[in-house]
């Protein structure tokens, strides 16, 4: 019976710091550039309906995150190299079949592959991260990892969406391109520089599906951190639908993604500091509260006509500084949480579960949020139902934090 992937391991286990954090960033350069564009690309080149503009977002989530537990599992079989190559391979091909859609169907299938290549690599780079963090020397320890990965991939989440705009004008199939040009130069570089991590044995017990699930006090921080996900998610399907309504466009949802970026450039690594000061509770529960509030703010100006000139934008902008906030103050608390729960054992399955279950939140909240969102464009004061709903999620995480007392570790 051989150790699973888990926490502490020799430095030949792990890549450096470094090669980890330019992968965030190089990702994000690729995701970026094409995924913010997806909602205006379908309901504008491709007239799709809202539900199904909706769907095809939330089956990409869902392809991804919802695989997440997947991917986890695969890794403690096959090691985090073959994982992260394999998976950027798989979005290449998603990325590809986007360059070609015209149909329904094939936006579907394109959302599919980018997604299940996203949830091949990502639990592994997490896995990797809270390595890295647990044979970091006390002061590295201070500068957590998750909040370094946030920073680094806002970078990537500033170019990508720049790029995007620049590309959208000449055509979709461009932006779709130049996104699979990034992941193969990026499965370039890490098959030269990746070392091998190979897992040393099986997992006792199969996958470790049975000892993620008698984890009681695990599965009720999954559950309610997955409303997190279907939050942060309403930049891709409830922004443009708020951005229609101020008659804003493309190159205002590039703007409005590298705001949030230089938010996190700028703020994340101090507010990490804060936030490590705290119990893991407080920063959980102001996260969900600001994540709740953006909704609320969208809610109170949808009904009202739109603000004349640039101010006709200060409703999103507010969304996305609170959605920001929310993000900053919670998911680095929360990713350092998830060690401590899992008993730093088999920590890609739980990570990939963790994912799971915002991917499963996203795709019901998706396709109910994107039929409440399809009736605003002929009745904006449907826009109050739609926002005050989309807020009830994060508002009921925030109520479970605050009064949760059984299995939250102290400390992250």
């Amino acid at each position: 019976m051989i150790r699973p992937l888990s926490g502490p391991a020799s430095g030949r286990d792990v890549p450096s710091r470094r090669l980890l954090l330019s992968t965030q960033l190089v990702f994000n350069v690729g995701f970026y550039a094409i995924v913010p564009f997806l909602a205006l690309h379908m309901s504008r080149n491709l007239a799709l309906a809202g539900w199904m503009v909706g769907l095809v977002l939330g089956v990409r989530t869902f392809s991804q995150q919802g695989m997440f537990f997947i991917g986890g599992s695969l890794a403690e079989r096959y090691g985090c190299r073959t994982l992260i190559l394999c998976g950027c391979v798989v979005r290449i091909a998603g990325y590809l079949c986007f360059a070609v859609a015209d149909s329904a169907a094939a936006m579907l299938l394109g959302a599919c592959l980018t997604g299940v290549g996203g949830a091949l690599f990502s639990p592994c780079l997490e896995a990797l991260a809270a390595r890295i963090d647990a044979q970091s020397p006390a002061d590295d320890r201070r500068r957590s990892i998750f909040a370094q990965f946030a920073v680094y991939g806002e970078v990537g989440a500033v170019a990508g969406p720049l790029l995007g705009s620049l590309l959208f004008d000449i055509g979709f199939a461009w932006m779709a391109l130049a996104s699979a040009g990034v992941f193969l130069l990026a499965l370039l570089v890490l098959w030269r520089r990746l070392p091998p991590l190979k897992p040393a044995a099986r997992v006792p017990g199969g996958w470790g599906w049975s000892e993620l699930f008698a984890n009681r006090p695990f599965l009720l921080f999954m559950l309610f951190y997955s409303s997190y996900l279907l939050s942060y998610n309403q930049m891709y399907l409830g922004l443009p639908v708020e951005l229609e309504r101020s008659h804003g466009g493309a190159r205002d949802m590039a703007w409005l993604f590298a705001l949030a970026s230089v938010l996190v450039v700028a703020c994340q690594m101090p507010l990490a500091a804060l936030c490590k000061r705290w119990p893991p509770r407080l920063p959980l529960v102001a996260g969900f509260a600001l994540l709740a509030a953006a909704f609320v703010n969208l809610a109170l100006w949808t009904a009202v006509a739109p603000l004349p000139g640039a101010w006709r934008l200060l409703p999103a902008v507010l969304t996305v500084v609170l959605l920001t906030a929310g993000q900053m103050c919670a998911v680095p608390v929360a990713m350092a949480l998830v060690p401590a729960y899992a008993r730093q054992r088999l920590l890609p399955v739980h990570y990939g579960a963790l994912a799971s279950a915002g991917g499963l939140m996203v795709l019901l909240g998706n396709m109910l949020l994107g039929r409440l969102f399809a009736a605003i464009p002929a009745e904006p004061e449907a826009g109050v139902l739609a926002w005050s709903v989309a807020a009830v999620f994060p508002a009921l995480s925030a109520l479970y934090f605050a009064f949760a007392r059984q299995g939250m570790p102290r400390a992250a």
